[in-house]
Parts: structure tokens; C-alpha cells; sequence
């Protein structure tokens, strides 16, 4: 971002860090508010925006991947143990682990397509939060630089280059968790070395110990016009699935009880990752590696009464490609074109009936070969002093090959798909722009489901997916930028001409029908005074599916209203409070709507004091212990001694109970 932008985002107030070197922070230092830096004339829509690191450094979170909370009306829940990728909500979308929210991390791809547990799977555990310098975020088709699973919106996190000073840090809280943070860096020739290592254990709240051991490392060497970064991230975990609310009301099982002990998983990433910016070129390159090995048993006894149905899911793969874009800037005209690559080089993607964690047969066993490429180009044209218009196509290909343990369901093949975008954008005055968009945009679909012909599990023949699942979306838009008060409303549309699936739990295609969402979303950044800084966002969403039955068309896991905001407050020198809610509504579970989830409302409280050399940090999380699902599912299972066809039963995951955190922090 260009100098003269940052310059309009910087103000004054004590206490809160600057975003790239909050680390050595202390009163009077300038801050860089992600939330606070002008979009007016710059934005091409009302639903983009930045978030910075110190927007989120006092903020207290249970998880890391409530980072993507940051983005407004966003929503990350967890159905498993702390080592599984989180359940997203956004626009209306319950997007299972990521199937139309993409993220990048510094330039490269953290989805997993065509991937053992979900199409799109998106998992953030191997950030360490304190390493994110920023998060650019949009939502809707409506960028032409957005490629695969950005349907719903896209996150791309941008780590940092440089500390201020090292530091450690240990955190310590309830139910056995620890954690352990060493960073630091140092100017190495022309640039700057910058190091992190990351530790963490927990027991978790439920009656089965969940054991987790979770290690993170990240090494970057920065100059002025490029970066390279090497992480990594390994993490081992034992499972509590979601429960099936009879069993909790029978006194079988306590809230925070177990059906299986033997659930549980492994996953790992290692990646290499290159960012320059060369003039108007910019480019990226990434190598990843990538593994998951996660055993679950959502049903227990109703599709094997003897051996019980639990499964367990492997994937293994090496991620490789990289991105170029170039811009050229005019008085009224600005051209950008760009062009990505990627290919999923997966080793084995496997499905196994397991019995105590052991494995007893092969469901399915396959490896893949799938690569891709995108082309787009954009133009900016200035029609008068406040009016823009932007207009882009992208263009995207898909290549596969398959290789299954049975021969009917290999296959190769190719697919494409263009994608048009338009946006508007008339600054009616200083401070406010109006925004109208359209775009098309897509998701891929698992490719092993491109080539099925037979279900492995009974034999019979199933249908195939389309490689690809067009989106269709419009957005109006309203951002006002005055004084210290950031606002944003917008009202939007998506339709998605099919919600056809992979399902790996299965290793088979589920069939499922066109959607259509429209609502409506507001954010609010304010601060009134210097020190104290007011945030919120909330988005209600009405979503059916399109072409069913009457009564027959609500889209289960939609979430139709959501509410997420906070306040900060400098109380004194050095230090700062907050306080911060999180609300989704209650949702259908079925398609008639005569099933649905509770809704549920967390408040968590945090106290920071920062002295410059040391900082003391204490989060209160789950304020009022509330006894809330974090996600509920309605499907039938079976428990020992139950009819053999099961019974249907709301299936919930609670929100963890109250607990603390206290860290200590000391620079060096």
C-alpha cells in the first residue's frame, strides 16, 4: 500500500501499538488501525476492508481461528477438537471448513481442494496471531483478482517482517492450557531476519482429556522489495465430537461428555513461501506440504451395529504454484492483469472403517493429480472527478486425474469456467461513496467426484459432479469516512446454481440444489475520544433453496442473523479493557424447518497493562458460562440397545464454559 494511503489512517492514542511494531509499544506511539485507514476511492466495493494487528492485539480469543472474526459478519465455530479445521459462517452460507471462503497467507493458498475431509478444507491453526501484521478481506464475486472458494468472501493474511523488539510470552489458563511464544528479529545484510516458535497444550473443558500438543515456527527473511518465508506446524489431538442431546437429557453423558473415547487426529504444514514487488510487477511462488489424519464417528452404531462406524480420513499432498499481477497507472485508465497457477500433487486420499482407532477395511483409497490455471484482467476508468467504474473477466481451467483403488471410479478430464465482474463506485461527497456491484464467481468441486461411477461403500451407481459450481452476485453499498467514524451498510444477493458436494465422510456424491441469498450487512468502526476504540458489525441473511418443494427450502446451517462487536478502552496509562460480544441466531437444521439449533450469545472480557517492557494480559472468556451449542447438526445415530434404523436427534458441540487466561510478556 502506497505511503500518502497510510498517512490518512495514522493517528494518536496512547497505549495501542503500531501495527508493525506493537511489540515495543508504549504511550504516545503511533497507531496504524487497519479498521480506521480510508476505502473511500480506493474500495471497489462497500464489503471490503482492512484489518491491521492492532485492531485484534487486545482482543481475547479462544482459538486461533477466530482470527477470521475480524472479518464483519463472519462467524468460526468448532464441531471437534482444537486440532480440526473451524466450521465457518458467512452470508448465509454454513460453509462446512472453508467450501466458499478462500484464504491466502502471505500470497499462498490455505484451502485444500479435493481433500480427504471437505472440499475447500481451511485450516488456520498454524498462524501465530502475534505475527499477523494485517488481513485484506472482500466478499462476493465481485473481484476479478478472486479466484476458487471466494463466493462468500476472501481473507488474505499478510505476516510481518520486522519486530520492534524480541519478546517471550507465557500463557497460562484454565483446563490445563499452556502456551509459549518466542519472536524476535534482526537487520541480516540488507534486510531483516525475523523468527517465531510457538507452543501450546491443552486438556480442553470435556470429560475426555484432549491431550493436544500443537507446535508452530516461522522464519522470514524480508529486503525492501522481497520476502521469503519458511513455516511450519505439526499438532495431535484427541476428539469430542459432537453428541446427540438425548444422550445429555438421560444422564448418559454430561454436557461436556464423549460417546467414542478413540476420535482424534494429526495434521501437519510445512511452507515456503516467495512475495516481490518489483515496480508495478508483483509476483509469488509457494511450495506446501500437507497432511491430516482425522478419525470420527458421527452415527456410532447405526450403519454397523457390531463394529460401530467410526472412520478415518488421511490426506497427504504437496501444494505447488504461484501468482504474477501487473499494474499500469494513467490520469483516467489503470489496467490490471494477473495470471495464477497451482498444482495438488495428492499422494493419498483415503477412507477407512476403524474400530478403536484401529483400521479394519478400506472404504476408498485414491491419488490425485489435479493443477489449474487463471487469467484475469482488469480496467479502472475515472468518468468524472467522483464516478469510477471497474470492469474484469477471469478466466479459470481445471485439469485432474484420478487414480482409485477401484478402477470404475478413475478418470481424468479437464473443465473451465469465465467469470465477468462490474463494479461502480460515485463519491457523492467528502467521505462518502456509493458502490454498485455484479459479478460470477465459482467454487471447484471435489474431482474425485468428477469421476465416480460407482459408490464404493454398496456398489450401486451414483451420479457425477460438475467440476465446477457457478456463483451469480449484486451488492449495493454505502461507506462513509468522517473524522473518526468508519461506517459501512450494504445489501446484497447471491445465487448458487448448485450446492452438489464430494462428501468424504462418504467417499461419495450427495446431491443437493440450486440457493439463493439475499440480506443485508452494517460495520462501525468509532472512536469518540483518543483511547477508546468501538467496533461492530451485524448481518441478517435470508437463504432457501431454489426449485423444491413449498416448505421444503430452507438451506440447513444457514445462520440468519449475526451480531459481533466490542469496545476498548485506555483506563489508565498503560492500561487497556475490553469487552466484546458474539451472537448467531438460531438456524434450521432441516430443510422443512421444524428442526433448529439454539441460538447462542458469548461475551468475553479482557484487561491488558503494558508497561513497554513488560505486559500483563488477562482474558475472561465465556463471561456468563453460558450453555450454548457451538454448532448443532440433525441427522439420526445410534447408541447401544436403540432401534436398528437409529433416532433422529438434534447433535451438539457446546461452547467451551468460562475460563481465564493470564499471559505475561517481556521484551528484551
Amino acid at each position: 500500500m502506497m505511503i500518502c494511503r497510510l498517512c490518512l489512517a495514522i493517528t494518536l492514542i496512547p497505549s495501542v501499538a503500531y501495527a508493525d511494531e506493537a511489540d515495543g509499544a508504549s504511550e504516545g506511539d503511533i497507531v496504524v488501525y487497519g479498521r480506521a485507514m480510508d476505502q473511500v476511492g480506493i474500495a471497489s466495493s462497500g464489503s471490503e476492508g482492512v484489518v491491521g494487528y492492532a485492531d485484534f492485539e487486545n482482543r481475547p480469543i479462544s482459538r486461533v481461528g477466530e482470527l477470521a472474526e475480524n472479518v464483519p459478519g463472519l462467524i468460526a465455530t468448532q464441531h471437534s477438537g482444537s486440532g480440526k479445521a473451524n466450521q465457518y459462517f458467512l452470508r448465509g452460507f454454513n460453509l462446512d471448513h472453508g467450501t466458499d471462503l478462500a484464504a491466502y497467507v502471505d500470497g499462498a493458498p490455505v484451502n485444500m481442494r479435493s481433500h480427504g475431509h471437505g472440499q475447500g478444507y481451511l485450516d488456520l491453526n498454524f498462524l501465530i496471531p502475534e505475527m499477523i501484521e494485517r488481513i485484506d478481506y472482500t466478499k462476493g464475486p465481485y473481484h476479478a483478482a478472486e479466484g476458487d472458494f471466494s463466493s462468500a468472501g476472501a481473507m488474505r493474511y499478510t505476516t510481518r517482517s520486522r519486530l520492534d523488539r524480541p519478546f517471550g510470552e507465557v500463557t497460562g489458563g484454565s483446563f490445563g492450557f499452556w502456551r509459549g511464544l518466542i519472536a524476535g528479529s534482526a537487520q541480516l545484510g540488507d534486510g531483516n531476519l525475523l523468527g517465531a516458535v510457538e507452543g501450546s497444550l491443552s486438556d480442553g473443558p470435556w470429560v475426555l482429556n484432549e491431550r493436544q500438543r500443537k507446535v508452530n515456527g516461522l522464519v522470514k527473511y524480508s529486503q525492501a522489495h522481497w520476502s521469503l518465508a519458511l513455516s511450519g506446524y505439526t499438532n495431535k489431538w484427541v476428539s469430542t465430537d459432537q453428541v446427540p442431546e438425548r444422550a445429555i437429557a438421560a444422564g448418559l453423558i454430561p454436557r461436556n461428555g464423549f460417546i467414542d473415547p478413540a476420535l482424534g487426529g494429526r495434521a501437519g504444514r510445512a511452507a515456503l513461501t516467495f512475495n516481490g514487488q518489483f515496480g508495478n510487477t508483483s509476483v509469488s511462488a509457494y511450495a506446501i506440504g500437507s497432511r491430516l489424519e482425522l478419525t470420527s464417528n458421527f452415527t456410532y452404531f447405526l450403519d454397523d451395529p457390531v463394529n460401530g462406524d467410526q472412520f478415518r480420513q488421511v490426506d497427504r499432498r504437496g501444494v505447488f504454484g504461484g501468482s504474477i499481477r501487473q499494474e499500469w497507472r494513467g490520469e483516467t485508465l489503470t489496467w490490471r492483469i494477473g495470471a495464477d497457477t497451482r498444482w495438488d500433487r495428492i499422494g493419498q486420499l483415503g477412507l477407512y472403517r476403524t474400530s478403536g482407532g484401529a483400521v479394519l477395511t478400506t472404504v476408498r483409497e485414491d491419488r490425485v493429480d489435479e493443477y489449474s490455471g487463471g487469467l484475469f484482467g482488469e480496467v479502472e476508468a475515472k468518468l468524472a472527478p467522483n464516478l469510477r467504474v471497474v470492469t474484469g473477466l477471469r478466466g479459470d481451467a481445471i485439469g485432474y486425474n484420478v487414480r482409485s483403488d477401484l478402477p470404475a471410479n478413475s478418470g481424468s478430464g479437464s473443465a473451465a469456467i469465465l467469470s465477468p465482474k462490474v463494479a461502480l463506485a460515485w463519491q457523492a461527497r467528502d467521505g462518502v461513496e456509493l458502490y454498485a456491484n455484479y459479478g460470477q464467481g465459482f467454487h471447484s468441486n471435489d474431482v474425485r467426484g468428477a469421476t465416480i461411477t460407482l459408490d464404493p461403500s454398496s456398489g450401486d451407481p451414483v451420479s457425477q459432479v460438475p467440476v465446477f459450481a457457478r456463483s451469480r452476485g449484486a451488492e449495493l453499498g454505502l461507506r462513509i469516512e468522517r473524522g473518526n467514524l468508519n461506517f459501512s451498510a450494504v445489501g446484497f444477493w447471491l445465487n448458487l446454481d448448485s450446492e452438489l458436494v464430494f462428501v468424504g465422510d462418504a467417499g461419495t456424491t450427495e446431491p443437493n440444489d440450486a440457493s439463493r441469498r439475499y440480506g443485508t450487512e452494517l460495520a462501525i468502526f468509532w472512536r469518540p475520544t483518543p483511547g477508546i476504540a468501538v467496533d461492530g458489525a451485524a448481518s441478517w441473511t435470508h437463504a432457501r433453496f431454489r426449485g423444491v418443494t413449498a416448505g421444503q427450502d430452507f438451506i440447513p446451517g444457514a445462520t440468519p442473523f449475526v451480531l459481533g462487536g466490542g469496545v476498548s478502552a485506555r483506563l489508565a496509562t498503560g492500561l487497556t479493557a475490553t469487552a466484546r460480544i458474539r451472537h448467531f441466531a438460531s438456524v434450521p437444521l432441516i430443510e422443512d424447518n421444524s428442526q433448529r439449533s439454539q441460538a447462542t450469545t458469548l461475551i468475553n472480557l479482557g484487561a491488558y497493562w503494558d508497561s513497554g517492557r513488560v505486559r500483563i494480559g488477562f482474558d475472561l472468556l465465556n463471561l456468563f458460562d453460558a450453555r450454548h451449542p457451538d454448532i448443532s447438526y440433525w441427522y439420526p445415530s445410534r447408541l447401544p440397545g436403540e432401534p436398528a434404523g437409529g433416532i433422529e436427534d438434534r447433535h451438539i458441540h457446546p461452547v467451551e464454559p468460562r475460563q481465564i487466561r493470564v499471559s505475561i510478556r517481556m521484551r528484551f
